[in-house]
């Protein structure tokens, strides 16, 4: 019987937040300050709180965020907004926030973000640069995944990864990151037949579905790994896309929601800015 082990993102998030403010004072010897600039669409009070978030970060690791707002912007107005930031050599990393204007689409904003600067992944060029294994940003939360994985020292090359969600925000950029780290991976999804016997042959479960504990103990193998990138909202709070309640005495670690992947997705975002920053 297995002893599940949480898996601590807030640690995780710190000692990169130490890495990132590093190599930010570092540019900022060299007359570069890392910029990044986060567009906000919407009034959306959820929305609002995760800028807030990403704003205290940035503070916290030596980035200048530069919030711009947009009260109920056309997609043109949005798009030209982007544009503008694109060609502004002050700034290294673009975000732009969702939900979008009425018919706007996410693909089509990311299209006008510089791709050098799309520390997000929202251009649809990133995630094709990702798949021919060419140098860019990966989705922060996509990229949270792996970079927990990897400093939780979990083994990866030649193991069995089951990701249940194909969004090109986690599951598929996600299933490209874990394959250069020549990993086996599967990508479930809603019409994937026998889902819970196709995640129980795995050593690691990425949940990426955004359905409140779907995942449950028929889906694990003794032993494994779960990654839980659910964040959904219910009366009790937040919960994630696993149910580790009933399953912590099968399997050998799991990121819990929240505290998880959260914190690590929020500082990859100043990690791509640094980076970005570096690149220039």
């Amino acid at each position: 019987m297995c002893a599940m082990r949480s898996i601590d993102g807030r640690a995780i998030a710190k000692t990169i937040s130490a890495e990132v403010s590093s190599a930010a004072t570092q540019l900022s010897f060299e007359g570069i300050t890392p910029t990044l600039a986060v567009v906000v669409p919407t009034r959306d009070e959820s929305t609002a709180w995760y800028v807030r978030s990403i704003e205290r970060t940035a503070a916290r690791v030596g980035v200048t965020c530069r919030t711009v707002r947009l009260e109920d912007p056309s997609g043109d107005e949005l798009a030209r907004q982007l544009d503008v930031l694109s060609r502004d050599d002050s700034v290294h990393g673009i975000i732009c926030q969702t939900p979008l204007p009425n018919g706007v689409t996410l693909t089509q904003m990311g299209e006008h973000i510089d791709v050098d600067k799309d520390i997000d992944g929202a251009n649809p060029a990133s995630l094709g640069r990702l798949a021919a294994g060419v140098d860019t940003f990966a989705p922060a939360t996509a990229a949270a995944v792996t970079e927990i994985l990897r400093r939780e020292e979990i083994p990866l090359a030649g193991k069995q990864v089951v990701i249940v969600g194909r969004s090109t925000v986690v599951g598929k950029p996600a299933a490209l990151l874990l394959l250069n780290e020549n990993a086996t991976v599967t990508v479930c999804h809603s019409r994937t037949e026998d889902l819970a016997q196709v995640c129980a042959r795995a050593d690691v479960v990425v949940a990426a579905v955004g359905k409140a504990h779907m995942i449950t103990r028929e889906y694990v193998a003794p032993g494994a790994v779960v990654i839980d990138v659910g964040t959904n909202p219910t009366d009790d709070g937040l919960v994630g896309d696993v149910d580790l309640d009933s399953m912590r005495e099968v399997i050998s670690a799991a990121t819990p929601v929240p505290g998880g992947v959260g914190p690590v997705t929020t500082i990859q975002l100043m990690q791509h800015t640094v980076r970005a920053a570096a690149n220039v």
